[in-house]
């Protein structure tokens, strides 16, 4: 919000602390609302989706990160929705690829270990307009299922996992849909087009939570490579603790 450009925000932020995690779209309520007290050996994760609107463009993000002690199934559970973001972020696919074929990539870690999520992967974006914004939607059940990505389209991808009454989590980054190098393996050949994802949300993904033991060497180097582009993009921008807090969630996994 310091940032020049800052209009507003793109919707309501979601600030949600285990069991509150569970309902996608929690907002606090004096009934509702949880105070973040932690004893000694206890702990969860904290959910906050958060978005700005900017003359520059808009924003749509999520981040779990842990309160406190937490679980080897935390881990697990956080690890294979990470693993999601991971899989759709690194796709290439033929220019025409339907939305339910996409959706099905970032659902197949969680799939694996039968587990899935109620919502779709992602949804349009406008550029300072709507933070939820059609034509196009990544999603097993979209209103449009012939509508197909297109370059130039701004889209999210964020794969759940909610356990109710016990914690949700949501990792959220938003991506543009780009032409690939037509020099790089892949490009265009006597198959086709191909497109991917360039992801635009510069923002620590926090290790702390991560099951190293069920991520492949690729997801790590991927992983280690994109926090490398958040310190040398963020560091111009931050300083004290701020700066601080990015160098030390930025490190190599």
């Amino acid at each position: 919000a310091k940032r020049p450009g800052f209009v507003g925000l793109s919707f309501n932020t979601i600030a949600a602390f285990n069991p509150n995690g569970a309902m996608p779209h929690y907002h606090a309520t004096p009934e509702s609302h949880a105070v973040i007290e932690v004893k000694p050996g206890e702990g969860g994760l904290l959910l906050i989706d958060s978005g700005g609107q900017y003359l520059g463009g808009t924003t749509d993000i999520t981040r779990v990160w842990p309160i406190g002690s937490i679980t080897p199934e935390h881990r697990r559970d956080y690890t294979l929705v990470l693993k999601g973001t991971l899989a759709l972020s690194r796709t290439r696919f033929p220019r025409g690829t339907l939305s339910p074929m996409l959706d099905a990539i970032a659902r197949a870690p969680l799939w694996e270990h039968g587990l899935d999520y109620g919502h779709g992967t992602g949804h349009g974006v406008g550029y300072f307009l709507n933070v939820h914004e059609g034509p196009q939607s990544i999603s097993k059940t979209m209103p449009e299922p012939q509508m197909a990505m297109e370059p130039g389209m701004i889209t999210s991808i964020e794969p759940g996992l909610y356990r109710p009454g016990r914690w949700g989590i949501r990792i959220e980054n938003l991506v543009l849909n780009v032409h690939v190098a037509p020099t790089a393996p892949g490009g265009v050949t006597e198959f086709g087009e191909f497109l991917e994802f360039e992801t635009l949300t510069l923002c620590p993904i926090d290790t702390r939570c991560i099951e190293r033991s069920l991520l492949r060497q690729d997801e790590i180097d991927w992983l280690n490579a994109y926090h490398a582009t958040v310190r040398e993009r963020l560091t111009p921008l931050v300083d004290g603790a701020a700066l601080a807090w990015l160098i030390e969630r930025t490190q190599a996994f």
